[in-house]
Formats: C-alpha cells, structure tokens, sequence
C-alpha cells in the first residue's frame, strides 16, 4: 500500500525496522512482482533503499541483444553490474527500426524488454543523445561517436558492415549532447559549442573546402596532427561574453536550441527557417551568412538580417473560418519568403542573447519540440508552442504562441500560506515537467512533480489521458513522497534525480533513494510512463501507461539504477582510467529508451 508522507511521518520506527528487514523476503519480492504497482514499489523503495536488488534472467527471449559469452545475459543484474567480474552493462528497449539502439543490422528491430547491449559493455559515456533516426554520444576521453540509420545511411550498409559507431569529432573534450533532426549539437568543457551534421555524407568536406582545424588560411592542425575530414563548425555567440564567462548548458528542440553561460545570460540559436514559427526563439531578429557568396570564400564576411516572424503574427487569421479569413494575397508576405538555405550545418553561425531575458540570471533552460523554459529564483518563464497548453499558464490562456517569455503559475489551488520554488524543469516534445518544494513554515516540506502539455498517451503521469493539459496537474506515485533519512535520524522529502522526456511522449523519472539510504544502499528507483507503442517503456506490452509505474526485469525484479567505481573504457575498447566513479542514467529515446553508465563530473 502507497504511504502518504503524512502515514510514513507518524510511524513508529520499529514498525519502519520490520518492514525494513522483511523487504528481501520471497514473499515480499513476488508480491511485489505480481502487483505490479508503483506505489507499491515506491514505498518499498524508500524504506528498504539499503538492500541490493539482483535479477538473473532465467529466460533468453528472442528479441535479446545479442552480447559476448563474458556478459550473457543470465550472468548480468538489473543494475546492469555483472555478479561475477562487476563489469559495466548499458541496458535497452524499445524500437530498433533504425539501429539506433544498436549500430549492427542484424540486430532484431523490436526489444521489448530491458537487454544487454554488448557494444557498451564496459563503456562508460559522458553523455548520449538519441534521435529518430540517428543517435550520438561521447566517450571518456571526451569524443563524439555517431550512428543510426539515418547517419549511415538508409540502408544502413556501413553500419551492418563495421557494426560500431563512427568517430566524427576529436580533441574538443565534448561534455554534452543535443541531437536534433539533422543536426547534432556538441558541448565542450571549455564552453564552445559545435556542430555536425546528422548524417554521414553531409560531413564530407567538399573538395578545395579547407578543414574546420586549419581555419583561417595560415592554419597548422596538419602540423599537430589535427587535421579533420569531417565538416563541423562552431557556433559563437553574437554579443560579447564577459570575462571568464562560458558556455556550460545547451538544450536543444526540433528547430532552435538554447544556451546558458555561467553567468545565468541565455542565448538562442537558429537551427533553420522554422525557428521562431511559434516564437520560441524569443526574439525576430537575427543575422546570418549570406550563403549567396559560398563560392566567394573572401566575401564570407558579409551577412544577412533575417525576419523570423512567428506563424501567429504573420497571419493571424490562419485558423479562422473561410467566411471571416481574408483573402489570401497572390504573392507571399516578404518576412516569409525564403532568403537562405537552412539545410547546411552552416546556415546559422551565431547564438543571440534572448532580449526580454537580459538582466535576469537564469538556473537552468529546458527546450521543448517547439517551446523554451528558464528557471530564475526558483520562478519559471516559458515562451513558445501552446497550442497543447505546454508552457503551463492556465486553461484560460488559449493562444497558440507564447512570443514573450511569461512565468509559469506552479501556485494554483495551493493554501495562500505554502510556499512554492520551482527546483528545475525538464522538457521533451510537446510536454514538460517542473520539480517542485512546497513548503508552509508548519511541516516538512514536500516535493512534487507538475505536468502540462499533450497527455494524449498518457505522458502527464496523472492516471489521465488528455491531449491538452494548460494547468500544472500534479503527476502521481512520484509526488509528495518521504524517506527516512539516515543522517539526520529523520523522515525527508524524496526528490526525482533525473526525468528525460522523448519526443514522442514517453518518460523515465528517477528517484533519489539513493544518497540518503546509508551504507549498502541500492541505487534509485526507476519509473517509467506514457505512450508505449514500440515497447519503450520495457515491460513487454504495448499498452500506454498513464501513471508512473516501476519498470521489472522479465522475473519480476524491479531496475534500479545504481552507482559505484569502475575500471572505464572508452569506445576505441581500451582502458581509459580504473576507479571512475560512475552512475547509471536513463534516456528517453525516440521510441526507445537506454540505461548507460555515465561518468560522474
């Protein structure tokens, strides 16, 4: 049974100790097992975080990743941590149509429940981003490796002959990841922000093209080995930074991509002419090369002022009835005539700071399909996309766009007296989530989960289907839950670690109970829900899931995320440091979903 943090408040701590040591008994696992309910097992989680949790698969089923005989699939836990050699194991499911939960063709198309991915065994990744139809991630020593069908190409020949992933960017010490439709958008840690291609001819220099590490003409990467033979290019910013001040988090929607400096300034980046069509860009404005002058390399200096008009203002009566709509003009409004060719990585060289956000230090960004969110002192300000009410301003706001950066209402049928600060904000697609504290001065403060946005697979999490949800609606099994913390000798709010959020409406949250359950403590516990068309969320059906539900291997026991030290490799298969400490993460894919070992920075 769920315990409200009200029940778990009033315990008496010998009734916390039996259900502590009756946590690992048969009967309580196959209960457990056959229940099938998250709140069953949030509760057990947060009160037996200190027992370790092993699954061997008893059954190989058909659709399993094929692995090397070290890591057969029988040897290996849920936590992905080998029983015997404690090797490292990356964990996926879900839709394998275009090889981007495994680089080898031969692997089935469909896995419909948590397996072993062979090609990571041992891998631990800085980071991994995963596209419809392309995927990227970056090693220990900081490169970028690239695969999927649609980067090899659709036929997908290259990848069914090497079966790897193809190192496309070297030497820039990448720490994150964000991949768009085509593009792929790379973090380094000293704050330079690049990009490639999705695909692998788009990458190949044309010829007399001088290469990306030998710009300008006097360069020497030949000199130091650095020479390239795939196209990338920087991205700049176009006001100038402050002293010390540097890029330290990009996040990325299907057609712009937003930055934040060290400093809290926000940027926004371009990515093609679709932009600012629900004006999350957050400004009209930009300037970009002018690619009429590509075969005249000394007339590059020369730029291009683009008018990014969002859709709702360029024609307002676009979704009107024909007997009020006015006629349309024989010719197209010039803000939306084509000027430049956006399908080139080089289309936009430029981050421009966002203007209404100047001034204010920003936390943290999140961007959404085609919507973008700042969190500032605990306030959240989110422009863009709202035909599904995905910024969160009310049911009463109906517009289509928000074009200005307007906070978010996370107060609403909250007593005047308990106060609310929004932690963080994650965003995926057309929904998006924001972490929050509720506090009244009068009792432990509470943290819970709010979603808006198109719920239509159930990805708001609270037992409902809706595809229009304007109102933070609070998501269930993961909201408002309490732990008995070790060091303070005291009941504490269970926070989410980490919520990844896929574009197709799927969402894998993990719980923080993990830092607070003392020695021998488990890991966190993993929760999954939304559309579930292609086996994404793991459990072997196809049935969309509307509540957060804890994800079982196929005998019942539950994943749960751990972390220790671990000797790396990095993708070329050599040793890359011992003693790493590392963390298992979760990503939401594009029908799919990975558990991987990430390097702890």
């Amino acid at each position: 049974m769920l315990r409200s943090s009200r029940v778990l408040t009033q315990a008496a701590p010998s009734a916390r100790t039996r259900l502590f040591s009756q946590a690992s008994t048969p009967a309580i696992r196959a209960r457990q097992a056959t229940q099938g309910r998250a709140a069953t097992v949030v509760a057990s989680a947060a009160a037996a975080a200190a027992s370790l949790w092993y699954a061997t698969r008893d059954e190989i089923y058909n659709d399993a990743i094929a692995v090397p005989a070290t890591a057969a699939l029988g040897k290996v836990a849920v936590t992905g941590i080998s029983l015997e050699d404690g090797s490292l194991s990356t964990l996926v499911w879900g839709s394998n149509r275009n090889h981007t939960l495994s680089a080898d063709s031969k692997v089935s198309e469909s896995v419909r429940t948590p397996a072993v991915a062979g090609w990571l065994q041992d891998v631990a990744l800085r980071d991994l981003a995963l596209h419809e139809k392309h995927a990227a991630c970056i090693d220990a020593n900081g490169d970028v490796y690239q695969w999927g069908d649609g980067f090899f190409g659709s036929d997908g020949s290259a990848s069914s002959s090497s079966g790897k992933p193809s190192l496309t960017l070297r030497g820039k010490n990448v720490v994150r990841l964000q991949a768009t439709t085509d593009r792929v958008f790379a973090l380094s840690a000293s704050g330079r922000i690049y990009v490639l291609a999705g695909s692998q001819a788009k990458q190949e220099l044309a010829t007399g093209q001088p290469t990306p590490s030998s710009n300008p003409w006097w360069g020497t990467g030949w000199l130091w080995g650095e020479e390239e033979n795939v196209d990338f290019a920087e991205i700049t910013p176009h006001e100038k930074l402050g002293w010390n001040e540097r890029f330290v988090s990009i996040s990325a929607g299907k057609d712009h991509m937003l930055a934040l400096t060290n400093t809290g300034r926000t940027f926004a980046h371009p990515i093609n002419l679709k932009a600012n069509a629900y004006g999350q860009l957050g400004m009209r404005k930009v300037d970009v090369p002018d690619h009429s002058q590509d075969g005249q390399p000394h007339l590059h200096h020369i730029r291009k002022e683009l008018d990014l008009t969002p859709k709702s203002i360029a024609d307002p009566y676009a979704k009107s009835t024909p007997a009020i709509r006015r006629s349309a003009d024989s010719t197209e409004p010039a803000s939306r005539q084509p000027v430049a060719v956006d399908a080139s990585i080089h289309f936009s060289d430029k981050l421009f700071e966002v203007p209404a956000l100047k001034g204010i230090k920003v936390d943290r960004i999140a961007a959404g399909a085609r919507s973008s969110f700042a969190l500032s002192a605990g306030r959240v300000l989110g422009w863009g996309a709202n035909e599904f009410g995905q910024i969160g301003l009310g049911g009463n706001v109906t517009l289509e766009a928000i074009t200005v950066p307007t906070e978010v209402n996370l107060w609403r049928s909250t007593p005047r007296t308990t106060k609310t600060t929004c932690l963080d904000i994650f965003a995926g697609g057309d929904l998006a989530f924001f972490k929050v504290e509720r506090a009244d001065g009068m009792s432990l403060p509470s943290v819970d989960v709010l979603a808006c946005g198109n719920g239509q697979w159930g990805g708001l999490g609270n037992n409902q289907f809706s595809n229009g949800q304007g109102t933070p609606v609070r998501a269930r099994n993961v909201s408002g839950l309490m732990e008995y913390d070790e060091g303070s000798k005291g009941m504490q709010p269970i926070h989410p670690h980490q919520i990844s959020v896929s574009p197709d409406g799927h969402v894998l949250l993990t719980l923080e109970t993990l830092s607070r359950a003392g020695p021998g403590g488990a890991g966190r516990d993993l929760l999954v829900w939304g559309a579930n068309q292609d086996f994404q969320l793991g459990n072997g059906k196809r049935g969309s899931v509307a509540a957060p539900a804890a994800l079982h291997a196929p005998n019942g026991e539950r994943v749960i995320l751990g972390k220790r030290k671990a000797d790396v490799k990095d993708m070329q298969g050599k040793v890359w440091k011992k003693g790493v400490q590392v963390e298992q993460c979760a990503v939401a894919g594009w029908g799919n979903s990975v558990v991987y070992w990430k390097i702890c920075q």
